[in-house]
């Protein structure tokens, strides 16, 4: 069910996230393929090691991190962007702020509405909602994530001489959905039982309200082009829903870790990446 929602995210939402991804965070002229491989090396081996330890961290700050720390080895510091990196760096925050809040919200607002019906009566309803909700969090986190992999493809065929101004291909647009949502169906258990079970105990109507806050956030940083880490905002979503009974019910010791995680995602990814690049036996550009 999310692995087909996240496909179909590739119609009808834009490729603003992308653009700012491949050509507006890294000066798109100091790409090469050498730069590619090292700054995928370095999202790819902490992205691993985040899954092995079940830390839900952030494969989009990977990735961006990857991408930054490859660049900066090859020509410097001038490369970075400032203007897309402050706007990113800013939504590290603000996108789990605004899923905790939303989350607390829609929780508060449906409590309140169902106060009259019993607890029965309201996990059958919401375990039905729930498939909806779930879907358009799907499409949110489609939209968001599978973007941020086309802008690198993309700034790869523009380096590689393919493509002979930086776009978009819809080619490229179709491939990573396709591949986001085989990712999806391969599941990630680890992080799926740290996200539904560690971090607080949701149920139906906790999950509904976590995904429909988490979705909104993500369509709408999507559509501003701004690259935002779903797991972030969902994390932030479901601590906000698990606050509302009481903040005991927040496992703050497993967010704290996750925090962490946050923190070091970019640096750490970037600090492979440049290792990456050092290391690899040719000479980009070909």
């Amino acid at each position: 069910w999310a692995a087909f929602f996240n496909f179909v995210a590739a119609f009808g939402f834009g490729t603003a996230v992308a653009k700012t991804v491949g050509k507006g965070m890294i000066d798109v002229s100091a790409v090469d393929t050498r730069v590619i491989l090292a700054g995928l090396v370095g999202a790819i081996v902490w992205d691993i090691l985040t899954w092995w330890w079940g830390l839900p961290t952030s494969s989009s700050h990977a990735l961006i991190g990857g991408y930054a720390g490859a660049a900066v080895a090859k020509a410097g510091i001038h490369v970075l962007i400032l203007p897309g990196w402050i706007k990113t760096l800013i939504f590290i925050a603000l996108a789990p702020a605004l899923g905790l809040s939303l989350g607390f919200g829609l929780m508060v607002c449906i409590y309140w509405l169902c106060r009259r019906a019993s607890p029965a009566r309201l996990d059958k309803v919401f375990r039905r909602l729930q498939l909806l909700s779930a879907a358009f969090y799907s499409l949110g986190h489609g939209t968001n994530d599978a973007q941020k992999t086309m802008g690198i493809i993309s700034s790869l065929l523009f380096a590689s001489g393919f493509l002979p101004e930086f776009r978009i291909p819809f080619q490229v647009v179709l491939l990573c959905h396709a591949v986001i949502a085989l990712g999806t169906m391969c599941g990630g258990w680890r992080i799926v039982k740290t996200m539904g079970q560690k971090i607080t105990k949701l149920k139906p109507v906790g999950g509904f309200c976590a995904e429909t806050a988490g979705a909104v956030t993500l369509l709408g940083t999507a559509l501003w082009g701004i690259p935002v880490s779903t797991t972030h905002t969902i994390t932030g979503a479901i601590m906000g829903v698990g606050a509302t009974h009481r903040l005991s019910a927040v496992r703050w010791g497993v967010a704290n870790r996750i925090v962490w995680a946050w923190v070091l995602t970019i640096p750490a990814s970037a600090a492979v990446s440049v290792l990456a690049y050092h290391l690899l036996p040719f000479g980009g550009g070909h």
